[in-house]
């Protein structure tokens, strides 16, 4: 058995998707790369052995070598028609299961071939057992072992639960209760230009200050202080008492524990930092520089300290706290996941990197991740909200001025 951590158990047990779509090789057929993937896959899973097994209970991955779904399916229509303005509820087609069907499996897999001898590998891995770094540690290990280079590199190491060791008393805290209410959901890919996004970084950096005040917006910094800026806007949000406004921001732990942890950590390890914005202030440029200081704040407090408290169960008195706040108030809120910087486009079986790398509409509401141009200098911000909220954001002016030709 596979134990979890009290991270693993207060994490959703929905999947994390992505799927890579592969132009077609004329050396080598769609029938032989399906073998390649099925003989790579059960070859790194010897390595990886909790995704072949079946996560029974809160506590433990059973590690009985049950397997992993491997669906194979044929798309008619070719593979440009998907990816040259996808739609998110379109791709989860690409994928195995429903997002948030996971039942007990841990790891999920679908191959999808198109017309023009394209194909699609759509990855799930549950949420439950493993976060975004541990997402790509599997991704390349399986695509290095495709290319028979995984003997160069290094093995994961699965020893999370004896750092933050499982509890009995977590259901009640999961992050489902940080305002993310499962409803019926629209995503839309919000592409942002290297040349737009450069103009918010020097707009949201401040001419005085401190030092930390005066330091250019990160790419990630500048464009979720945007859309929050834009999101206030579209739905004309004002100060209520009644209202808990936050910005949550996805932060990976393992650097930043005393001494630092190895990348090759497999895991929950991350946790997410929370900033209060100041819906006092009007002037919108003002509001998101304002935001980037918190935001910088409330993760630097992440440190050797915080993540003590963290493994003492301090972290979850503030959510039993939080979940209190928002029984009492309306939690409005945006969560930000970055992938940005993540090599989504190395990912490379033997027969080429992938054109496109996409996701999937999730399963919960004013969720927005950043990835990575298929160029690599912009963004793409995949954004879940309610159908009624993305409308209105869909027609604020400000954000339809600093995007590329929008697709989704």
């Amino acid at each position: 058995m596979y134990p979890l951590s009290f991270l693993d158990q207060l994490t959703p047990a929905v999947f994390m998707p992505l799927i890579y779509f592969y132009a077609k090789d004329s050396e080598i057929s769609n029938a032989e790369r399906s073998v390649a993937l099925k003989s790579s896959l059960s070859q790194v899973l010897t390595t990886f052995y909790p995704l072949s097994g079946r996560v029974k209970d809160d506590l433990h991955v059973f590690c009985n070598d049950q397997g992993v779904p491997f669906l194979e399916a044929r798309a008619n229509c070719k593979l440009s028609e998907v990816i040259k303005s996808p739609v998110p509820k379109e791709l989860n087609k690409f994928h195995a299961y429903e997002l948030s069907d996971t039942r007990d499996i841990a790891m999920a897999v679908q191959v999808t071939f198109f017309r023009c001898d394209g194909m699609a590998v759509g990855l799930l891995i549950n949420h439950r057992i493993a976060d975004a770094l541990s997402f790509f540690m599997f991704a390349n290990a399986w695509t290095a072992t495709a290319r028979n280079e995984y003997g160069d590199m290094k093995l994961p190491i699965f020893e999370s639960a004896a750092i933050f060791p499982a509890r009995h008393d977590v259901a009640m805290y999961r992050r489902g209760g940080t305002g993310m209410m499962q409803e019926e959901l629209v995503s839309k890919i919000f592409t942002f230009p290297a040349s737009k996004i450069s103009i918010l970084r020097d707009r949201y950096t401040y001419s005085s200050g401190d030092v930390l005040a005066k330091r250019r917006p990160t790419r990630v910094e500048a464009v979720s202080a945007f859309l929050w800026s834009r999101f206030v806007a579209a739905k004309d949000l004002k100060p209520d008492p009644n209202k808990i406004f936050t910005v949550l921001h996805a932060v990976n732990l393992r650097t930043r524990m005393n001494p630092p942890l190895s990348e090759y950590y497999f895991g929950n390890i991350c946790c997410f930092t929370i900033a209060t914005p100041n819906m006092e202030v009007s002037e919108s440029d003002q509001a998101s520089r304002l935001l980037v200081q918190q935001v910088r704040e409330s993760i630097g407090r992440v440190n050797g300290d915080y993540i003590a408290k963290l493994r003492e169960g301090e972290h979850l008195k503030f959510l039993k706290k939080r979940a209190a706040l928002a029984y009492q108030n309306e939690l409005v809120t945006l969560n930000f996941t970055s992938l940005c910087r993540f090599p989504l486009y190395e990912a490379d079986f033997g027969w080429g990197k992938p054109v496109f790398v996409g996701s999937a509409c999730l399963t919960y509401k004013n969720i927005v991740t950043f990835l990575d141009t298929p160029s690599g200098d912009g963004i793409e911000a995949w954004i879940c909200m309610t159908k009624e909220d993305m409308e209105m954001l869909e027609q604020d002016l400000e954000l339809k001025d600093l995007l590329a030709v929008k697709t989704g």
